[in-house]
């Protein structure tokens, strides 16, 4: 059969007007297939995380044993003295020159224990220096606020009281600084960075050191520890195995400001001593001899040693004992008075030498004080004063 031109056009016109059907079948196909081939990769895939599930089952585990040894110790001396420990942030009052209105303004932080039930709280005098009051967290994360009675700049301590009747306060056991010996385990116990009952353990690395207080008077018999202390850790509690107060962490030794391995407490014994009288008196009851020194550079620059003073107080313990102190002649000339050299059985070189005499006594206490008058030595009984 023979086709004619009109016959061939109208065919190939036909097939034109089917492509667009032809094509949209094709992607219909293509989609349908696509989507089929999703569905079986998923469930293979799905098959084969349930096989590998099914064949790695969890390790079994090893029951807690109860902790023995020096482990044990650690927790409960954590667990027992950590209720004990506060987190301090001191605040000043401050005026605002133009509106008069007065502010608090944050002024540090550091570490405190609870002295007794009636909410007396020890911690260093540099953590409150400057402060009127104080906010102090709880092991129970409540805050209270709290106000300054008593403070001790000379040996670094300060004593709070919080405002209203607190019942959850746990007391910490004091000991006694007196006999420990080095090698000792020690503990610490404060806020360090600002992490909040934060633990850290060593051992009494020295005994009897010696510490300069924000006063630049010395701080005796102090304890020197490795256990890590850092900025915030500053009046905690340095406790030992039994969870018993033996110092309150002060300082560190450190290039850096940060921990190196030695820190330094304030010994249990004088804080046994000074906290009680901050509470009834609000400051330490300092026994003195009622002078006013001169700098040590003026005895040495003369090659001597020993200590004096400028003046004497009216109606003091020196006044009393006729202690000469120095001054000036008609000419303007200085005129040494009195040199101390000696207080008991101790010598005298520098004012710290007298600082140290000193608090190994009491007030009323009568003390043979040496001294140098007119080239020669004296022996003057004083009964020593309250400062």
């Amino acid at each position: 059969m023979c086709l004619t031109r009109a016959d061939r056009t109208s065919i190939l016109q036909t097939i034109q007007g089917m492509e667009p059907i032809l094509t949209r079948a094709s992607d219909t196909v293509y989609k349908g297939v696509l989507i089929l081939g999703l569905i079986v990769v998923t469930a293979v895939v799905t098959w084969r995380v349930l096989l590998v599930f099914q064949d790695a089952p969890p390790s079994a585990t090893e029951p807690f044993d109860s902790m023995e040894g020096e482990e044990a110790t650690t927790i409960a001396v954590f667990e027992s003295a950590a209720p004990s420990v506060v987190n301090i942030t001191s605040i000043a009052v401050r005026r605002n020159a133009y509106t008069m209105r007065l502010s608090e303004i944050p002024q540090g932080s550091g570490s405190g224990f609870v002295w007794d039930n009636k909410g007396h709280i020890v911690t260093n005098y540099h953590v409150l220096q400057n402060a009127q009051e104080a906010l102090v967290t709880l092991a129970d994360q409540t805050t209270y606020r709290a106000k300054v009675v008593g403070q001790a700049p000379h040996k670094d301590l300060a004593v709070l009281r919080l405002d209203g009747e607190v019942s959850s306060l746990k007391p910490i056991p004091v000991g006694r600084s007196e006999g420990l010996r080095v090698g000792q385990a020690v503990y610490a116990i404060g806020n360090p960075f600002g992490l909040d009952h934060t633990l850290t353990t060593g051992v009494i690395s020295g005994l009897n050191r010696e510490i300069e207080s924000v006063t630049k008077r010395p701080i005796q018999g102090v304890v020197q520890t490795d256990a890590a202390i850092n900025p915030g850790n500053s009046g905690g509690p340095l406790l030992d195995r039994r969870g018993r107060l033996i110092g309150v962490n002060t300082q560190i030794l450190s290039p850096s400001g940060a921990y190196a391995g030695v820190g330094f407490a304030v010994p249990a014994d004088t804080v046994n001593r000074i906290v009680p009288q901050l509470i009834q008196y609000g400051e330490p009851l300092r026994p003195g001899l009622g002078i006013k020194l001169l700098p040590d550079g003026v005895v040495q620059r003369r090659n001597l040693q020993g200590v004096l003073f400028w003046s004497v107080l009216p109606g003091s313990a020196a006044s009393e004992a006729g202690l000469q102190p120095s001054g000036r002649d008609v000419f303007g000339r200085f005129v040494a008075g009195d040199r101390i050299v000696g207080i008991e059985s101790a010598d005298i070189a520098t004012s710290s030498d007298l600082f140290r005499a000193l608090e190994n006594h009491k007030v009323g206490e009568s003390v043979r004080v040496t001294v140098v008058r007119k080239r020669k030595k004296q022996v003057i009984r004083v009964t020593l004063q309250r400062l």
